[in-house]
C-alpha cells in the first residue's frame, strides 16, 4: 500500500471512530496510463490534466493507475473502477481504444473519453488537439536557433500524423533559416531509452546541434542533447524544460486540465455527449512551452506573430507549392495541404533526411 492510500484509510477510520461519515463524492473518475505519470511527457501531461480537473472540482474522487499494458490488463482495471464507482473513465493510451470500447458496450450507463480514438460509441467521446502549427512554430524557433543548419528528430513510427509534424517543423525552420534540413531515426517504439539515446548520439555525431522528440518520454533525447551542448525541443508536456535548462528552445504541450474539467462537469449534469473533440492552438487543449534561453528575441517575436496569424487563419502550415525530398511536387502553388487528411501524408518534404517508411 503506498504512502497516499495510508494517508486515506487512516482519516477514512478517524471519521468513523468519531462519529463523522466521510462525505460521498459527486462523481469518481478512474484515469488508466500506459507508463509512468512522472513521464514529462505523453502520461504526466495526461496525469496534470486529471490533477487540474481535481482543482477546478474538489468533490470529485479519482481513481489512477498508471503502467497498465494495452490489451487485456487495461480492460480489467477499467473493469475495476466501475465496480468502486466510477461513472467517468478516461482510458489514456491510443492502445486502450479497443478495451474501452468493450468495456464501454458493457456498462452503457458509464461515460468513456479516449485521446486519438478514430472509433466510438454513444458512451464513448474522443479528443485531440492538430499539433502541425505546433511544430511549425518550433522549426523557426529551431531554424533561428541552429548553428549547424542541421536537426535531428527521434521519432517513435512512420505514421502519417508524425511525418505531418516533421514536414510542417522543417518548414517552420526554412521559413527563417532556408538552409536548415532536418535529419530522421525511427525507434519503432514509443518508449524505449536505449534506443532514443542511441538515435540521439548518432544524430549529434552526424552534426545536429538541435534535437527533437516524437516518442512518450522526451527525457531522454533532450538530456543526452543537454549533455554535448547541443539545443532541444520538447513534445507532450510543459515541463521538460528543467531537463536542459541551457540547451531548451520549446516545446509543444497537451494541456488537458479544462478539458477534463468539461468531461466531468457533463457526467455531473447529464449533457455528456459522444464526438470528436479537435482542439488547436487557439484554444485550451494545446500550449507552446515558454522559451528558453538559447532563443533570442527577434526569433521568439517571430514565433509570436506567426502563431497569431494560424489562430487567426492567415496562415497554413502546408502552403503550396511543396514538394517531397524526391522532388516530386505535392502541393500545387496558391493550394494547401488539408489538416482533414494528414493521414494521407505519407511523404517527406524537401529538406528532410529520412525515408517515409
Amino acid at each position: 500500500m503506498n504512502a497516499r492510500a495510508i494517508v486515506t484509510t487512516l482519516v477514512t477510520a478517524l471519521l468513523v471512530c468519531t462519529g463523522v461519515a466521510p462525505a460521498q463524492p459527486k462523481l469518481i473518475v478512474g484515469i488508466l496510463h500506459v507508463g509512468s505519470i512522472t513521464d514529462a511527457g505523453y502520461n504526466q501531461a495526461h496525469a496534470d490534466g486529471i490533477q487540474a480537473m481535481k482543482r477546478n472540482l474538489p468533490e470529485v474522487e479519482v481513481i489512477e493507475v498508471e503502467n497498465v499494458p494495452e490489451g487485456a490488463d487495461a480492460e480489467r482495471v477499467m473493469e475495476s473502477m466501475i465496480k468502486r464507482g466510477a461513472r467517468l473513465i478516461i482510458p489514456a493510451s491510443f492502445g486502450y481504444l479497443e478495451p474501452a470500447l468493450r468495456v464501454a458496450q458493457r456498462y452503457p450507463e458509464v461515460k468513456f473519453a479516449h485521446p486519438g480514438g478514430y472509433k466510438r460509441v454513444p458512451n464513448l467521446t474522443t479528443y485531440w488537439a492538430s499539433t502541425p502549427e505546433g511544430f511549425y512554430l518550433l522549426g523557426m524557433a529551431a531554424g533561428k536557433v541552429t548553428k549547424t543548419n542541421k536537426i535531428g528528430y527521434v521519432v517513435a513510427l512512420p505514421i502519417s500524423f508524425f511525418l505531418a509534424n516533421i514536414n510542417a517543423f522543417e518548414l517552420g525552420a526554412r521559413s527563417v533559416n532556408p538552409k536548415a534540413e532536418t535529419r530522421l531515426v525511427f525507434t519503432g517504439t514509443f518508449l524505449d531509452p536505449a534506443k532514443e539515446a542511441t538515435a540521439a548520439t548518432a544524430l549529434l555525431d552526424q552534426g545536429a546541434d538541435v534535437l527533437g522528440v516524437i516518442v512518450d518520454s522526451p527525457i531522454t533525447v533532450v538530456q543526452t542533447a543537454e549533455k554535448r551542448g547541443a539545443y532541444s525541443v520538447g513534445y507532450h508536456y510543459l515541463g521538460a524544460q528543467k531537463f536542459a535548462p541551457n540547451g531548451w528552445i520549446s516545446g509543444i504541450a497537451f494541456t488537458w486540465g479544462n478539458l477534463y474539467t468539461r468531461f466531468a462537469r457533463q457526467v455531473l449534469d447529464g449533457s455528456f455527449k459522444s464526438e470528436n473533440i479537435l482542439g488547436s492552438l487557439g484554444d485550451d487543449l494545446l500550449a507552446i512551452a515558454p522559451f528558453g534561453p538559447a532563443v533570442p528575441a527577434d526569433a521568439a517575436s517571430l514565433v509570436n506573430a506567426k502563431r497569431q496569424e494560424f489562430i487567426g487563419g492567415r496562415a497554413h502550415p502546408f502552403q503550396g507549392p511543396l514538394k517531397d525530398n524526391t522532388g516530386v511536387e505535392r502541393v500545387k502553388a496558391g493550394e494547401v495541404f488539408p489538416l482533414t487528411d494528414l493521414g494521407k501524408m505519407n511523404w517527406l518534404v524537401e529538406g528532410v533526411v529520412g525515408q517515409p517508411r
